[in-house]
């Protein structure tokens, strides 16, 4: 009996063996490394086992993945758009959306983040939005798992993106949102101006802004009952542009208001200094001679549009969109062949003839509990595929070739019953609003040429110059603040902020007087921004 037992236990204990070793041997061929940092901890599901740059996503099996829409209201969204039955039919993905209007996308994607109910794809997030999420640990650090993303780390090393990406880098050296990538910086802003009117005054372009000065002096004497320069942005878009140049930041590129020191390896604080003490000089002396109208920061959009598109003034800001809407405008007010108008090379300063911008764009962040989904390596695959491989950014662009455009020897043209920013101006079809192309949600960056193929000749002339007679600023080093630094900072650059927002207006309209820039510096000095300073630096140098 003790022999037939023994024997038993050998044989049983034989197929226990034989079991486990089958185990490991699955383990090991279905996991690939999946559970290590840098990849999905839930196996491959259905993602493409070969998938590399070139290489069209479809995944191996129909799926389904949630993401969050901010629904544009001048293109909103439509469950027909052959977009999404495109995605469907190319790469069997399908998207679950939950839709959200665009006036209320960022508090209900802080809310569902927060709650922890947000879908896995988050798109529409601007670099910065993402850094409240990082503590929690509620969004995912993205820079772990882009291995998985042979498109996008092709870009990144191609188009040199490296330098740009550390700007995104939280203290603990990841990133937390994906950002659209461009080829090169995209210069978007400059000044719309009137060139008939200089043709008239035997004026050339301004390059400088002390030319631009002159130019405003020249409308004025010719014209005395007009004011000529009445912006629009409430002036931020040009002082934006103008401060990178004067050596500063001001307007929308305010930011932190901490200007890098590469000299002294530190940072300083801009607003007091007297780089942006002359850019206020500057743009004061247009409004004390009657060349800048005050109005500007204060009117509204519409107000400054009117101005300029019936003639009570002769130079505004500008993108290459709106300088279309203009002309569409003027040609009502004015008549096609009474005016010309062009948006200039932005000026050189005093600090030269620099550009500022990046090569990233919004992008999307991903909810941390998307990792835990068995086909989270299909869904990198997929936004991979869709934001970084020429095929994927030109879908998202054009649409489908052969049905919203054609494309002969690399030349791309809107089907005739198609039009877009001004393509095919009487055609019945829209490219965004009837078929879901060109979206922000899920159309960013890409190569110089895509980006070209939808503009004007006029605005690749603009684009070329730039880049041709511009010195590119690279963005400053990240400040890699953990969540309690982050709140201290916050509670001091809030009102400081406030404080040079309003000053600096005051000065430049004459509401203050230049002569108390004395007191408005001992002013900010009584808000401790020797303490934001000391506090940036101490992160800086701990982190950098």
């Amino acid at each position: 009996m003790k022999k037939h037992w023994t024997k038993w236990m050998l044989a049983l204990m034989f197929i226990l063996f034989l079991g486990l070793l089958a185990a490991c041997n699955d383990a090991e061929s279905d996991g690939d490394g999946k559970g290590e940092e840098g990849s999905s901890e839930s196996g491959s599901g259905a993602a493409m086992e070969d998938y590399g740059v070139g290489d069209t996503f479809k995944a191996t099996e129909p799926v389904t993945f949630t993401s969050l829409f901010s629904d544009h209201p001048n293109y909103p969204i439509k469950d027909d758009w052959l977009f999404f039955d495109k995605i469907k039919e190319l790469t069997n993905v399908e998207l679950e959306l939950t839709s959200v209007p665009m006036s209320d996308y960022t508090e209900k994607r802080s809310l569902l983040i927060s709650s922890g109910d947000a879908p896995y794809i988050i798109p529409k997030t601007y670099p910065g939005e993402e850094t409240p999420f990082v503590s929690s640990g509620a969004i995912l650090p993205i820079s772990d798992y882009v291995d998985l993303m042979p498109h996008y780390q092709e870009k990144v090393e191609k188009w040199e993106i490296e330098p740009f990406l550390e700007g995104l880098r939280q203290q603990d050296g990841k990133y937390y949102v994906l950002p659209g990538v461009h080829e090169k910086v995209w210069p978007d802003y400059s000044l719309a101006v009137r060139t008939d009117i200089l043709e008239e005054l035997g004026l050339e372009e301004p390059e400088t802004w002390e030319e631009v000065e002159v130019m405003l002096e020249e409308m004025k004497k010719a014209y005395p009952d007009v004011i000529p320069f009445s912006d629009r942005f409430k002036l931020d878009s040009t002082l934006n542009i103008a401060a990178v140049t004067f050596g500063t930041k001001a307007g929308w590129g305010l930011g932190n208001m901490l200007t890098y020191v590469e000299e002294s390896d530190e940072f300083i604080f801009a607003p007091t200094t007297d780089e942006y003490r002359a850019m206020v000089e500057y743009f004061h002396g247009l409004v004390e001679k009657g060349l800048l109208d005050p109005e500007s920061v204060t009117q509204e959009d519409d107000p400054a549009i009117e101005k300029f598109t019936s003639g009570k003034s002769f130079v505004i800001n500008t993108n290459g969109q709106t300088l279309t809407q203009y002309r569409t405008t003027m040609d009502e007010t004015l008549g096609a062949d009474n005016y010309e108008i062009k948006k200039i090379v932005v000026p050189g300063g005093p600090a030269g003839h620099l550009m500022g911008g990046s090569k990233l764009e919004n992008g999307i962040m991903f909810s941390a509990n998307a990792k835990d989904d068995p086909n989270f390596e299909a869904m990198l695959q997929f936004i991979d595929w869709l934001m970084y491989s020429d095929e994927g950014l030109e879908f998202a662009k054009w649409g489908v070739e052969g049905e919203t455009y054609s494309k002969e020897n690399g030349e791309r043209q809107l089907a005739e019953d198609v039009t877009f920013r001004g393509m095919n101006p009487e055609a019945e079809n829209h490219l965004q609003i009837d078929y879901g192309f060109s979206g922000g949600n899920f159309s960013y960056g890409g190569p110089t040429e895509l980006l070209h193929s939808m503009f004007s000749e006029e605005e690749i002339e603009f684009q070329n110059a730039m880049h041709e007679t511009k010195e590119l600023v690279l963005p400053d080093p990240p400040i890699k603040y953990d969540a309690m630094q982050l709140e201290q900072s916050s509670l001091i650059s809030t009102p400081l902020k406030d404080h040079v927002t309003q000053n600096t207006l005051k000065f430049i309209v004459g509401e203050r007087s230049l002569d108390e820039w004395d007191a408005y510096v001992k002013e900010i000095e009584a808000k401790n921004v020797q303490g934001y300073v000391e506090l940036a630096n101490q992160v800086y140098q701990e982190n950098k």
